[in-house]
């Protein structure tokens, strides 16, 4: 189920962020990103809609997705 990323509490949407850029482990080229610019390009890519925060009843957690990888 995707929650829209604005009815997330601002503290709570940092922390999903921060957690989803630390274990993600994407290659940024020849320049290493800070924390707080890649935390910035998610943020981006979420008011674009090309990221989705996502809710998994089965599993009863948070993540965010990137749109693209979706199945519907």
């Amino acid at each position: 189920m995707i929650i829209p990323w604005q009815d997330i509490a601002p503290d709570t949407l940092d922390n999903l962020i921060e957690h989803f850029v630390l274990r993600e482990g994407t290659d940024y080229g020849e320049h290493e990103k800070t924390l707080e610019q890649k935390v910035q390009h998610v943020r981006q890519q979420l008011a674009q809609g090309e990221a989705v925060v996502m809710f998994s009843e089965l599993h009863e957690s948070v993540d965010i997705k990137l749109r693209r990888d979706l199945n519907f």
